[in-house]
C-alpha cells in the first residue's frame, strides 16, 4: 500500500544488532525471523531502513567512569574487539541503500547524527526494533516522543534478557507514547 499525503514518511530502525546481542537471547532464531520479515516488507514499500549500532573509537574516549553501563568497557573489564561488536549479525545485514548510523550511549539519538538523517529524509514516523526492550528501544522511544515522532513498535522485533520486563515495557509503558503492533499485523499495513 503506498504511502498516504496525509501520513507522515516513515523508517523502520533496526537498532543494536549485533551478533553479540543476538547470540545473548533464548530464542534469537524466532527474534531473526520476524525481523527479517519487517525488513523486507519495509524495503517492499520503499520505507528506509536505518541500522543503528553502538561504537566507539580506540580506547573509548567517549567513555566516562562514571557511565555504568559503558565504564566496563574502558576499564578493559570487558575484552571487546570494538569493530567486531560493531558488526551487525549476517542474517539482517544492511543493504547499500540502507543507512547505519553509529551512537555512542543507549538512545539512537545520542552521540549520532541520526536526528540530521531523519530531518533530511523528512521522516517524522519511527518504526521501532532492536535489542534491548529496556535499553535502545525504551531510551529512543522516549527521546523520540519527546522529538514528536510518531512512535510504532513491534513488539515480536524486540526482545531483553528479561521476559517479563519486555512484558510490561510492550504491554503496559510504550502504548502510551507508541502504537505497539507485532511485525505481521504492521506488514499487513504498509
Amino acid at each position: 500500500m503506498e504511502q498516504r499525503k496525509s501520513d507522515p514518511k516513515k523508517a523502520l530502525l533496526v537498532m543494536d544488532i549485533q551478533g553479540a546481542t543476538i547470540s545473548r537471547l533464548q530464542d534469537g532464531g524466532s527474534f531473526i525471523r520476524n525481523l527479517s520479515s519487517a525488513i523486507q516488507t519495509a524495503r517492499q514499500n520503499h520505507l528506509p531502513v536505518i541500522y543503528v549500532v553502538v561504537g566507539f573509537r580506540k580506547g573509548y574516549p567517549e567513555v566516562s567512569a562514571s557511565n555504568k553501563s559503558f565504564s566496563m568497557l574502558k576499564i578493559g573489564t570487558m575484552n571487546l574487539d570494538t569493530e567486531e561488536a560493531m558488526k551487525i549479525h549476517e542474517s539482517v545485514a544492511p543493504h547499500t541503500e540502507d543507512i547505519v548510523i553509529t551512537k555512542k550511549r543507549v538512545s539512537a539519538f545520542t552521540g549520532s547524527d541520526l536526528e540530521v538523517v531523519l530531518r533530511s529524509l523528512e521522516i517524522r514516523h519511527l518504526v521501532l526494533t532492536g535489542i534491548s526492550t529496556s535499553g535502545v528501544v525504551l531510551s529512543t522511544l522516549r527521546e523520540a516522543a519527546d522529538k514528536d515522532f510518531v512512535i510504532t513498535v513491534l513488539a515480536d522485533c524486540c526482545a531483553d534478557l528479561d521476559e517479563e520486563v519486555h512484558r510490561v515495557l510492550t504491554t503496559k509503558v510504550f502504548p502510551r507514547q507508541a502504537e505497539v503492533v507485532t511485525s505481521d499485523e504492521w506488514s499487513i499495513h504498509q
